[in-house]
């Protein structure tokens, strides 16, 4: 559990950054005292539209995150998975589109999983799948992309393919070996509160502090980017799907957005870039991201880590690559 003093850095740091959105939203930008340059107040607007979209998601997501957290056992999932390592990818696949958890709660769980017996590939299946595939991503993405649905449903349609061949692609390469560190010394221990509601509220506080700092962060580099940033630049980057979908995968990669709101952060670039490189950035950043990579480092051996990065990476950058040629 999060203690009181991280959680009061946490809670300084996510109204730091609303600081930023909102200190423009109550100033009267015609007061000729005040000269606030348009380009901070587009800024502001972007930022504050992003936010305040996302904002909603985030707060469904974290409780449903942790009534799982609290109510759902690992036994009773590692009890739905076949003993056949081709035919649990299925089922795992909808495993991961009923946990409603984001990457940043799903990796401590696959450990717990993993720790239990869970298959090496399929524990990989269900951490890739789960921040993409369940219901509130759905929503958030629908939400976010109710001008342009097919967005919405390629971006589930590639995450199953994607899972499947992640999965397949770590069973092949390891097998079902043990890929967890030895050393466990920093893991957190269960507050002991009094019942599984306070449990609950518990582990929702945490994940929104913790989602977002890193969603207000996101929004805020956005903003910035599309505001500044050079538009024949990203216009000559956007004219090529090979170039702008890698683009894409880094530019998620950085900024770390937490599942539930990251459709926000795309859409507002949907002007830009091309369907292929959206989906490049939905597929990539729930499934990797910097603080997956400081976890998976942390949870996993360095070669098991360092590999499930370049496949996760390879993995998606053909698959959209693929689908942007035969939807051509």
């Amino acid at each position: 559990m999060t203690t009181l003093s991280q959680l009061s850095k946490d809670l300084i740091g996510v109204l730091l950054l609303m600081l930023f959105g909102y200190c423009f939203f109550f100033v009267d930008i015609n007061t000729n005292d005040l000269a606030i340059p348009a380009s901070l107040l587009n800024v502001n607007s972007i930022f504050l539209s992003i936010v305040l979209e996302a904002i909603p998601f985030i707060l469904l997501g974290v409780f449903a995150s942790a009534l799982i957290q609290v109510f759902v056992s690992e036994k009773f999932i590692q009890r739905l998975i076949p003993k056949n390592p081709y035919i649990a990818l299925l089922p795992a696949v909808l495993v991961s589109a009923l946990l409603p958890v984001c990457e940043c709660a799903i990796i401590p769980v696959i450990r717990r999983l993993l720790k239990k017996g869970m298959p090496l590939h399929i524990g990989i299946v269900i951490l890739v799948g789960a921040p993409i595939l369940n219901p509130v991503v759905f929503a958030a993405t629908f939400y976010a992309f109710q001008s342009n649905t097919s967005i919405v449903y390629s971006r589930m349609g590639l995450a199953v393919v994607a899972c499947i061949l992640i999965g397949l692609s770590i069973y092949f390469l390891f097998q079902n070996s043990n890929q967890l560190r030895d050393v466990y010394a920093h893991e957190h221990e269960e507050a002991k509160v009094g019942n599984k509601l306070k449990q609950m509220l518990y582990h929702a506080s945490d994940e929104f502090f913790d989602m977002g700092k890193y969603l207000l962060f996101g929004a805020l580099v956005a903003s910035l980017f599309q505001t500044f940033l050079d538009r024949q630049l990203l216009t000559n980057l956007a004219s090529n799907d090979y170039m702008s979908s890698a683009v894409m995968m880094g530019f998620a990669y950085v900024l770390s957005l937490c599942s539930e709101a990251d459709a926000f952060v795309a859409s507002s670039f949907s002007h830009t870039f091309s369907p292929t490189a959206l989906l490049a950035f939905l597929l990539y950043g729930p499934m990797m991201d910097f603080k997956n990579t400081i976890m998976l480092l942390a949870f996993f051996k360095k070669r098991f880590a360092c590999s499930l990065i370049l496949i996760i990476t390879v993995s998606v950058y053909l698959i959209t690559i693929t689908y942007g040629i035969v939807s051509k």
